[in-house]
């Protein structure tokens, strides 16, 4: 397993960890708010992968920007959140359209290292879970996956009117803490809700915990990886 950091067009070039060589499946893990890439890099040993197919993980760090429900502090975040309420979030959608050009490039970089659209997963936790939603529901080319951990549809219209063709039938892996006290519950429910109102069928899990990951859910998404990774192998 190797770590390198390789150009970004950010600020901080993302970290990268490939658990073998020649990765034919990349996975984009975006952070939470106020974190930054090596926040979930530590979870890559824990997901119990298979040795083959290799993969590679990439953890991009969000742009520093005032945050204004956090008294305008500057933090790595992927957008701006204006307000928030248990069953709401009032957000920037051009920083939201600003990062989706991000994770775009990161998609395209992997397609010139020999890695195709259509092997990449888009994952997040919380505010950069909210990015992967975005980002994977409204790409122009077929994804593999979406992992959505703790997070919420940061803008129903922009996902329900540009909700991409090629990605209406996108394996999505959505899970969240059953006692969540900073994204209720409740907002990852209606997440689900809406992916189900487009067509969508999401694999949903919850677990007796607040806004973390927890071991059972790891191990729940690196049975879900390789589940992705056995169903294309056996087309």
């Amino acid at each position: 397993m190797t770590e390198q950091h390789t150009p970004f067009t950010a600020d901080t070039p993302p970290i990268e960890i490939e658990t073998g060589q020649n990765p034919q499946w990349s996975v984009i893990w975006m952070h939470g708010l106020g974190a930054d890439g090596s926040d979930f890099e530590p979870i890559v040993a824990e997901l119990g992968l298979p040795d083959a197919p290799a993969m590679r993980f990439i953890f991009p760090h969000a742009p520093l920007r005032p945050v204004t429900c956090n008294g305008g502090y500057v933090m790595r975040a992927w957008y701006d959140i204006i307000s928030l309420a248990p069953d709401t979030r009032q957000i920037d959608e051009a920083g939201l359209l600003e990062s989706r050009a991000l994770v775009r490039h990161l998609i395209e970089r992997e397609g010139a290292r020999g890695v195709p659209s259509e092997r990449v997963i888009l994952a997040g936790f919380s505010q950069g879970g909210a990015v992967a939603y975005l980002s994977g529901l409204t790409h122009p080319a077929p994804l593999a996956g979406i992992i959505a951990l703790s997070t919420y549809i940061p803008s129903a219209r922009l996902v329900s009117n540009d909700l991409a063709e090629a990605n209406r039938q996108i394996p999505i892996f959505a899970a969240h803490g059953a006692v969540d006290d900073v994204v209720s519950l409740q907002l990852g429910e209606q997440a689900v809700k809406l992916l189900r109102a487009l067509g969508l069928d999401p694999e949903w899990r919850t677990y007796d915990m607040p806004h973390s990951v927890c071991m059972d859910e790891v191990a729940d998404i690196g049975d879900w990886l390789g589940r992705l990774c056995s169903r294309d192998r056996d087309r």
